[in-house]
């Protein structure tokens, strides 16, 4: 699609944009309302949260050294530590695992914590540094100006990404059933979702260099290492040392850990202007090196 051009000069942002702003929030809408949000609370959670956290914080600490700005410091973090738990986990663990729904706390943990988070983050750098409430709302850029503290409060429910989260919780925990004539309209929007995300990261690849050679390949190999080896190597440990963890539940905590890095990471990265190129070759690097990170995993510990 890159190299013919049929979607023209736009397709890629366009994509970005359907996906950011209509189909990932009807998606993430409708998978948190029908959840069930019991399945979030375990030990396997809390390695991987744990898991999550060390990992993001590494790459922040390198960034901080190394004085990045805080739009790559967050895209670097994610792609360190965020798993592609959608595309990816639920047929791995159907595969390896042998149940779907292991990988639900771990989506459920990363829409709900993380997401909303990162967003935010990036939503008040953005503000911070002069794009304003554009780079997340899809508004024109504005001058540089000062949040104030009610403004910074309310950000992640100005962020669709992050409210239709918000909003699925709220329904999940309420336990009401969305009527089928307003749920199916959404969860037909929300399938656009992968698919979007898909073909305007397969797009961005067209004319790029290879992966960890340009000049953020310093960011580029520490967030592919991180996610590859340190994410896993840190919940195995934590698995089996502190929460004495063993057999199957072990290893559905490791092999979570070792799935790459999630496409929609992309889509945040281009939809903000902020270190689209580290998203783009973290993301293809590290689902290159998941293929012997999970065969290792499973022969190890299987």
């Amino acid at each position: 699609m890159g190299r013919r051009g049929h979607l023209g000069e736009n397709g890629r942002e366009v994509l970005t944009r359907l996906a950011f702003h209509v189909a990932t929030p009807a998606l993430l809408f409708t998978t948190l309302a029908q959840a069930e949000l019991s399945a979030v609370l375990s030990s396997r959670l809390l390695v991987t949260a744990l898991s999550t956290a060390v990992a993001a914080g590494a790459f922040v600490a390198v960034a901080v050294v190394r004085r990045w700005d805080v739009g790559r410091t967050t895209i670097g973090a994610l792609c360190s530590s965020y798993v592609n738990a959608g595309n990816l986990g639920i047929p791995i663990a159907v595969y390896v695992l042998g149940d779907a729904s292991l990988v639900a706390p771990v989506l459920l943990f990363q829409l709900i914590v993380v997401t909303p988070i990162a967003l935010t983050v990036l939503d008040l750098a953005g503000a911070g540094a002069g794009t304003g409430a554009g780079a997340g709302t899809g508004t024109e850029a504005g001058p540089r100006k000062k949040l104030s503290f009610g403004q910074r409060l309310i950000t992640p429910l100005r962020n669709p990404v992050a409210a239709s989260s918000l909003c699925g919780v709220a329904v999940a925990a309420t336990g009401w059933t969305v009527p089928g004539p307003v749920l199916d309209p959404l969860i037909l929007i929300g399938n656009m979702s992968v698919p979007a995300v898909l073909l305007a990261f397969g797009i961005s690849l067209h004319g790029s260099a290879l992966p960890g050679r340009g000049p953020d390949r310093h960011s580029v190999l520490l967030s592919a290492a991180l996610k590859s080896a340190g994410q896993p190597l840190v919940a195995w440990m934590l698995g089996a040392w502190a929460f004495g963890l063993h057999g199957a539940a072990l290893l559905n905590v490791v092999v979570t850990s070792a799935l790459p890095a999630a496409q929609n990471l992309y889509t945040y990265a281009s939809r903000y202007k902020v270190a689209e190129r580290l998203a783009r070759e973290s993301i293809l690097l590290s689902t290159l090196l998941s293929i012997p990170a999970l065969v290792a995993v499973a022969a190890l510990l299987g």
